[in-house]
């Protein structure tokens, strides 16, 4: 082809040969043995032109690629790269891929527990260690040139969400941003705001999967495609498969059975068999049937979503009862060598407790679980096993969903609805996306498969729809908290520190959406002044002629009213006095005329007797009418008040449903009171009559100069439509105002809280200020008013992780049918008073109106855990501990880490000459033992 070319084409393209080889872009793509997909080679080009990025791609798409540029161009330009992941996991894997590429020397990790190489040139971290080296002006942020937030999109989680704008916001100039998100529907506005806060930010945007999803459905024992392939058909207007549909509909037909005498029987038992074999293509395969199908059809490995841990554990354990084996001998022997390498560092006697046998038993065979109940070790074994292929089939709860690179060949769903911690609720289409997203590995599979099992009520347009929708807005949970609002005030003092919170991505999206408002807003105003030009009047101010009338019929209107009022009460009071055998006379209604009282109707509370009503229905009496009909009256049929014109006896055969004794009483009624002519009614003189308001106000209205104008009906017109447009325009600015600078009110209340507790005066951070700026967590603010009491001073490190455990410790779902097992004597005096200065605060809060509702404020502390830390830092075993826990070693692993992080902030922030800060550091060597101190990094 270069021959064809003549001598200036050939030299312009080796000179554009030779500009790309000169691009650090060009010898970082010779690391991959594959080529980079556009998307990624954009957002390389953008980062090397000293732009940041926002890289929207689905899931295994390979947007960390750009991510790595970003670490190769710091390494090259001398400078530092921060690698951020929302969860240690992630980072501990991202440490271990960076280490591989470019050696331990150059790569640090930085987690809650895990320090290592921290000074390095590139160093991976959770989210919240950079946050809080943000705010301690750490000597590690200089020279730092770039920094990656992988999984960015967190920033909607409604607990730790604040955390990623944080570090955006006080990140300085100088760095520049990568953003790593899944496909998110918002991307753009994302973008612009990053543009905003950030400088010049490039939004890379793509859809496309570099593996194909197949959608599927299992019934029985067929595999369905969820949609049907035709011709020019693509994306959410693909059509549903109608094989599926047909299945919907047989199985929510029942068979009608024949009452024909002779032939009823022969019909029912052949209803009876269409039935069964209906059934039987319909049915729900088990766990290890689904598995075997799997296997059968070349689709494993595969993760099974469960939203249950107790389910992942149930579904290994019929996969094993079933005899399924998915490794050969070779590889159950490669399965027993990586286990026992990777547990190698804890005790026989803590391997015994968690199940170690059973659980590398299903290993071998291929089959594993992995949710947050297990222990760390052992969901990072399963997770190198399945990547190994070593494991085929992983039973996960959602959580395996969130970052972690274990992607297979399918995904099953079991069902569509799952626990949210409040009720059962349908999945979004967020995610099902982010479920199914696992299925197809990149340079391994052609393409993947999500597989949802048949379940009964199953309603395949609504699974279609899920699996065809891609809306996953990114939504700010940014909250302010005490220990932000110490933190910004030292460092920029309070005018500045409401300026950068007015730039958080909340209030971001806050004003955006008044923007259509506001639009309206400027609309009307144009309205308005039309309108006040077409009402002008030649004699005089017809706005003022305007606000008289209207101040007159709105007096006029609230007299009227009253008087309607007053009517009501003394028609019920009439009402009220009313008794069995009254002979009246119903003024209005379908009913009107005369009517012989059976019931009074009272309302509850006043029946005497008598069937009774809410108090505000008012008394609905029983009656008969002279046409005999027995009917219960309502308030609404006597708009003036009713008196009795006679009485007569009922007899007490009277039977209400008898037509004979509505008769007869009826017929009695007529001629006892059908001579009787009610008195009228006098309609009371208007109030408005004698009323010196309404006086003034015609005296004024004909006094005014535009009365006599010959136009003035005409421009009254025009009056009135802009007071209108008046009214409906206060109205949106009063919603602008409502949805504007709401982060910055929540801050000011906070900081008047603050201010009250001398945490802050003013523009200063006090001593108590300092320390709670060392604080993280939800209960910042209980923890340093607990060290400033001296609440914990003189306590044992046990007792004292027992009292700091109820500030990390929430229990997953809320029991408060049985109080908590507490240790004995000063460690439950403290954590008593821990509840009661809680109580405090709450009020507090209550008075500043800051809301826990809004995700603001401190929530009561949970006692739950107390008893578990309290044993585990005296130095009881494993198995004993996790039994009074009746917990999971997963997640006392994982409570015992925050505790940890919680205890090491204690006693950085403890005032030097009491006792807490030496009895907190004994309390971590206390917890930081057997499984809680066994670590796969460092």
């Amino acid at each position: 082809m270069t021959e064809d070319m003549s001598p200036a084409e050939r030299y312009a393209a080796a000179k554009l040969r030779a500009a790309e080889q000169a691009t650090a872009l060009a010898p970082f793509r010779e690391m991959y043995d594959f080529g980079l997909d556009p998307f990624q080679i954009e957002a390389c080009e953008a980062l090397e032109a000293g732009k940041g990025v926002l890289v929207a791609a689905p899931t295994g798409s390979g947007k960390t690629i750009v991510g790595e540029f970003a670490v190769h161009l710091a390494l090259e330009q001398g400078r530092k790269c921060f690698y951020t992941t929302p969860i240690k996991a992630l980072s501990n894997q991202k440490y271990q891929d960076l280490v591989k590429r470019y050696g331990a020397d150059k790569v640090g990790l930085l987690t809650g527990d895990n320090s290592v190489n921290s000074e390095a040139p590139v160093v991976v971290m959770t989210t919240e260690v950079l946050r809080n080296m943000l705010y301690a002006g750490s000597r590690s942020l200089t020279g730092l040139g770039y920094v990656v937030m992988d999984e960015v999109h967190y920033l909607s989680d409604r607990f730790r969400g604040a955390v990623w704008e944080e570090v955006i916001i006080h990140l300085p100039d100088a760095v520049t941003l990568v953003s790593l998100s899944a496909t998110v529907s918002n991307a753009e506005e994302f973008g612009d705001w990053l543009d905003t806060v950030r400088g010049d930010t490039e939004v890379i945007v793509s859809e496309h999967r570099p593996v194909p999803l197949w959608q599927h459905v299992l019934a029985g024992r067929r595999i369905y495609d969820l949609f049907e392939e035709r011709e020019g058909q693509s994306g959410s207007r693909r059509a549903v498969n109608p094989d599926l549909e047909r299945l919907a509909r047989m199985e929510n037909s029942r068979p009608t059975f024949g009452r024909d005498k002779r032939r009823g029987r022969t019909m029912r038992e052949a209803d009876r068999e269409r039935e069964r074999r209906q059934r039987s293509r319909i049915w729900t395969p088990s766990r290890p049937e689904v598995i075997d199908r799997l296997d059968n059809e070349g689709l494993l490995p595969a993760i099974t979503f469960i939203f249950s841990r107790a389910g992942c554990e149930a579904a290994v354990q019929q996969c094993l009862y079933s005899g399924l084996r998915l490794n050969d001998q070779e590889g159950r022997a490669e399965v027993r060598r990586i286990v026992e390498a990777r547990t190698a560092g804890i005790a026989d006697d803590d391997l015994h407790v968690l199940g170690y046998f059973e659980w590398l038993e299903a290993l071998e065979r291929g089959i594993a679980a992995h949710h947050a109940g297990m222990l760390p070790t052992f969901k990072e074994v399963v997770e190198e096993l399945f990547v190994k292929g070593l494991v085929k089939a992983v039973f996960a709860t959602e959580t395996l969903a969130l970052g972690i690179n274990m992607p297979a060949r399918s995904v099953v769903l079991e069902k569509l609805v799952k626990w949210n911690g409040e009720q059962h609720a349908d999945i979004t289409p967020g995610e099902y996306t982010q479920l199914t997203g696992r299925a197809g590995r990149r340079g391994i599979d052609i393409e993947g498969h999500a597989v949802v099992l048949w379940q009964r009520g199953m309603d395949p347009g609504a699974l279609a729809g899920l699996a065809g929708t891609r809306t996953y807005p990114l939504r700010s949970s940014f909250k302010p908290s005490y220990n932000m609002a110490v933190n910004l005030v030292s460092q920029f003092g309070r005018h500045r520190s409401r300026e950068l919170l007015e730039m958080s991505f909340a209030q971001f999206q806050a004003d955006k959406s008044v923007v259509g408002i506001s639009r309206q807003v400027q609309k009307n105003e144009e309205g308005l002044t039309g309108y006040r030009g077409s009402m002008t009047c030649h004699l005089g101010d017809f706005e003022e002629y305007s606000r008289l009338r209207r101040e007159l019929k709105d007096r006029e209107t609230e007299l009227a009213r009253q008087g309607a009022s007053q009517r009501r009460v003394a028609a019920a009071a009439a009402l009220e006095k009313l008794k069995p055998g009254d002979v009246i006379h119903v003024p209005t209604g379908k009913f009107a005329g005369l009517a012989l009282v059976l019931d009074p109707g009272m309302p509850s509370g006043r029946t005497n007797g008598h069937r009774g009503f809410d108090a505000q229905d008012g008394p609905r009496p029983l009656v008969l009418t002279a046409e005999r009909q027995v009917k219960r009256l309502a308030s609404i049929d006597f708009p003036v008040p009713v008196e009795a014109l006679d009485r007569m006896r009922i007899p007490k055969s009277f039977n209400a449903r008898s037509p004979q004794s509505r008769r007869d009483l009826a017929s009695a009624l007529r001629t006892k009171a059908g001579h009787l002519v009610p008195s009228r009614h006098r309609k009371p003189r208007s109030v408005a009559a004698d009323d010196r308001e309404i006086s003034r106000l015609r005296t004024a209205l004909r006094a005014h100069p535009c009365h006599g104008c010959d136009e003035r009906e005409d421009h009254a017109r025009w009056a009135e439509r802009y007071h209108r447009l008046l009214r409906d325009t206060r109205q949106l600015e009063r919603r602008i105002e409502g949805r504007t600078n709401t982060i910055a009110r929540t801050f000011d209340r906070i900081c008047a809280l603050l201010t009250e507790l001398d945490y802050l005066e003013g523009d200063s951070v006090t001593d108590e200020g300092r320390r709670l700026a060392r604080l993280y967590g939800e209960l910042d603010l209980l923890a340093s008013e607990c060290l400033r009491e001296g609440v914990w001073e003189g306590l044992g490190p046990a007792e004292l992780a027992a009292c700091a455990s109820a500030l990390v410790y929430e229990a997953r779902q809320a029991d408060d049918a049985v109080a908590p097992k507490l240790p004995a004597g000063e460690a439950r005096d403290a954590l008593g008073e821990m509840v009661r200065i809680w109580g405090r605060l709450d009020a507090l809060e209550e008075d500043h109106r800051i809301n826990q509702a809004e995700g603001v404020g401190q929530r009561e502390p949970d006692l739950g855990f107390a008893w578990a830390a309290y044993r585990w830092a005296s130095g009881f075993g494993l198995d004993e501990v996790l039994r009074e826990a009746e917990m999971p070693a997963g997640d006392f692993v994982r409570w015992c880490k925050q505790l940890l992080d919680v205890l090491g902030q204690i006693a950085a922030a403890a005032p030097p000459e009491g006792t807490v800060s030496r009895t907190a550091r004994r309390a971590m060597d206390g917890v930081l033992r057997g499984v809680v101190a066994y670590s796969s990094v460092g």
